[in-house]
């Protein structure tokens, strides 16, 4: 994962290597991870308001989003935290190579800027939130499907 902080000398927190975690589990599909690194009671919530509640939740959808996008990565360019919260900037990185949410591959590579929130409670995820312009991603599937 690549990122810059704005005071490279300050402490590192549990918060932000649970997330720096989280985020590589993400990159590298190390589903095997989860268990140990987000709560039974995790939600992860979409920029739509779609939610994914639990380890079986996130994995289902992490699966789902790896056949779309097998390729899938997240640049993290910079990161905040403070106690149990970490916000990061990024950028989302993939190729639509396979069918998602009903969608057969396009082959349309994608460069996202993202922003997200990460809740650590107890050295666990207990919530994952992203905000980015999933529409346009919806928008440029369909136009390239039709």
């Amino acid at each position: 994962m690549s990122d810059r902080t704005r005071d490279a000398e300050r402490p590192t927190t549990n918060a932000e290597c649970v997330a720096r975690a989280y985020v590589e589990t993400w990159n590298e599909q190390a589903y095997e991870r989860i268990p140990d690194l987000v709560s039974e009671s995790f939600v992860h919530v979409d920029p739509d308001g779609e939610e994914f509640h639990g380890r079986e939740g996130l994995e289902g959808f992490m699966r789902a989003v790896e056949v779309g996008f097998s390729d899938f990565h997240v640049d993290v360019t910079e990161l905040l935290a403070d106690a149990g919260v970490v916000m990061y900037r990024g950028v989302l990185r993939m190729t639509h190579d396979g069918e998602f949410q009903g969608v057969p591959p396009t082959g349309e590579r994608f460069e996202i800027p993202e922003m997200a929130t990460v809740r650590v409670v107890d050295g666990v995820v207990s919530e994952h939130r992203v905000y980015y312009d999933k529409g346009a991603v919806q928008n440029r599937l369909a136009s390239a499907e039709a």
